[in-house]
């Protein structure tokens, strides 16, 4: 098997842009830090002792699904773009971008919490999840030898 030509758009699109991106999610998270005191070496905030819990952690939530998603998607998107580079690497900017809508989503506390991160566009995340987890199963089958 040989490496894909395309296949450095991957490493641009589902290895660069999301380090770049979970560093700037995480700036959200230390502005909150500060708008809503939570300290260290508090993660979340405490209801009855911060006094802005809930909207603390709505930012620290919208961060955490990204850090708690990233490697998995990242394994996958490595695997799956062997095989479909383009469409693997545009699944990196959707899974990308859409993690911030989402943090930016659920972090508005205008909105119900229970679909705020979906409400400014935070569902296309998972068309970017999804095309690498797919991708990466189709890869996996090929080389097993099932298809």
């Amino acid at each position: 098997m040989e490496v894909p030509s395309e296949y450095g758009y991957v490493i641009l699109c589902c290895g660069v842009l999301p380090t770049i991106m979970g560093m700037h999610m995480g700036g959200y998270v230390m502005k909150a830090r500060k708008e809503y005191d939570v300290q260290y070496p508090n993660c979340y905030g405490t209801p009855g002792y911060h006094k802005k819990a809930d909207e603390f952690n709505r930012v620290q939530r919208g961060h955490m699904n990204y850090t708690e998603n990233l490697l998995g998607y990242t394994v996958m998107a490595f695997t799956g773009g062997l095989k479909y580079p383009i469409v693997v690497a545009v699944g990196g900017v959707l899974y990308s971008f859409g993690s911030l809508l989402y943090l930016k989503g659920y972090s508005d506390t205008a909105l119900d919490v229970k679909m705020a991160r979906y409400k400014k566009g935070g569902a296309i995340k998972w068309i970017g999840f999804f095309s690498s987890f797919y991708a990466s199963v189709s890869m996996a089958g090929s080389m097993i030898g099932w298809w």
